[in-house]
């Protein structure tokens, strides 16, 4: 399974749909969000691409309530799961949070396959060794927002555990956008 892993929108409607496009076009069939989402409004423009958002809240962290109530409206592909989360896509253990400092708390751990964090907004994909002798991908995809650094998001196989950390370009939205 192919996915897009992402962070620090901050409200850029434009870069964060081009980089969803992006991945829908590389193949990916979902997309993780690492928080400072702010307005719920900005991810509701995800609908149109059909893919699942797996997104937490972060720092900068807008009307929760209304996130909350989005992602559990019918058609909804948001998936909200507050300050972190814990899932499984795809065989593969994964955990989202927003801190650095959290983030390589977890994937000391060995529970998770795949540690993703923002905050930062500078991009880096490590494998760090963990306490069960094995490694675990520590993940931050940067800002998507293009916040104090250039607009960047992470394009991942989780079948290969292979990331590569991509630009983000507003030209690349897919036409079917409304």
């Amino acid at each position: 399974m192919k996915i897009g892993i992402l962070s620090d929108s901050h409200d850029n409607i434009s870069l964060l749909c081009a980089a969803v496009a992006d991945a829908k076009q590389r193949g990916a069939e979902a997309v993780l969000h690492c928080g400072d989402i702010v307005a719920p409004s900005t991810l509701q423009k995800l609908q149109v691409y059909g893919l699942p958002v797996h997104a937490i809240h972060g720092n900068n962290t807008g009307d929760l309530y209304t996130l909350s109530k989005l992602s559990h409206a019918p058609d909804s592909v948001i998936h909200y799961y507050g300050q972190d989360a814990a899932l499984i896509l795809d065989g593969r253990h994964i955990f989202l949070v927003h801190y650095p400092h959290y983030a390589e708390a977890m994937a000391v751990t060995g529970d998770y396959d795949l540690v993703c964090y923002g905050h930062t907004h500078f991009a880096l994909v490590e494998r760090q060794a963990n306490i069960k002798g094995t490694q675990t991908v520590l993940c931050n995809p940067g800002t998507v927002g293009d916040v104090g650094a250039p607009a960047t998001y992470v394009f991942g196989d989780l079948q290969t555990m292979a990331f590569e950390i991509l630009p983000v370009n507003e030209k690349l939205k897919m036409k079917t956008e409304k």
